[in-house]
């Protein structure tokens, strides 16, 4: 097990410094999703929604989204290239485990992931109305569950692209739902009919709430919208932490059918 963690360790540490060599890739990943952030709150109207200020919904919600770029894209696309590159194939033949396989690139999600929310943190405290965070361990357990769930997606839809070429291409179908059916500019009440059924099926959306909620200690789960004690914030998010935890069972069964180890041929 010890042995584990430490190649996951490694390996994250890898990924990491490749991404940062890759300027393209770093912008994609990390600098896009604010971008899409700074374009939501220009394009949001001067009134508040549900109780706070437009600009400030939007940007304590945009982690929910972030999850697609700095997880899904970020992951199908490094599967594929090294699974056609044959370097999973040499990893597993080596001294790393499937276990610190997916550790490592897991961990280096999760590490990328909590670096955009810090940087988000920073921006949102500098709205007028903004300000720290209300309660960091619910939005860190989110955080580790939201991973979790889109880097087994990731594997799932690493196993059905045929090569890194195809990858860009593949990742848009999911990455266009989860910007459109994710309530980062509104609550879901707001929402046509379909598109609030799609949002609710779609792991995005509880994370979305919960980061909100955490962030500003106040109830965007539910329909009270008032403010919550830490423990209150707690009681409100667990039916919507069950259903990232199923969601995780759902998306690791995916990737354990789908995920292929060897290049694909023909």
């Amino acid at each position: 097990m010890r042995t584990d963690v430490l190649h996951a360790v490694r390996l994250a540490r890898i990924d990491l410094t490749m991404l940062g060599r890759n300027q393209t890739a770093l912008f994609n990943v990390v600098l896009l999703p604010l971008l899409i952030g700074w374009m939501y709150t220009t394009l949001a109207p001067e009134q508040s929604i549900e109780g706070v200020p437009a600009d400030l919904f939007i940007l304590t919600g945009l982690s929910g989204m972030m999850l697609g770029f700095v997880v899904f894209v970020n992951l199908v696309n490094s599967f594929t290239a090294r699974r056609e590159e044959l370097v999973l194939k040499r990893l597993r033949g080596g001294q790393s485990s499937s276990v610190a396989i997916f550790g490592g690139a897991g961990l280096s999600a999760f590490a990328l992931y909590a670096f955009q929310t810090v940087l988000l943190s920073v921006w949102i405290s500098r709205l007028g109305d903004g300000g720290m965070p209300s309660n960091i361990p619910l939005m860190l357990l989110t955080g580790v569950l939201g991973v979790a769930v889109f880097a087994l997606i990731a594997a799932a839809f690493s196993g059905i692209t045929r090569n890194a070429e195809l990858a860009q291409i593949s990742v848009l179908p999911v990455l266009l739902v989860v910007i459109i059916g994710s309530p980062v500019m509104g609550p879901l009440s707001v929402f046509p009919e379909p598109l609030q059924i799609v949002s609710k099926l779609i792991p995005t959306t509880p994370v979305t709430e919960i980061m909100r909620t955490a962030y500003l200690g106040r109830d965007f789960i539910g329909d009270g919208g008032g403010t919550l004690t830490v423990a209150e914030q707690w009681i409100e998010a667990l039916p919507s932490l069950g259903v990232l935890v199923v969601w995780v069972g759902v998306a690791a069964l995916l990737a354990r059918w789908l995920f292929r180890w060897d290049p694909r041929h023909g």
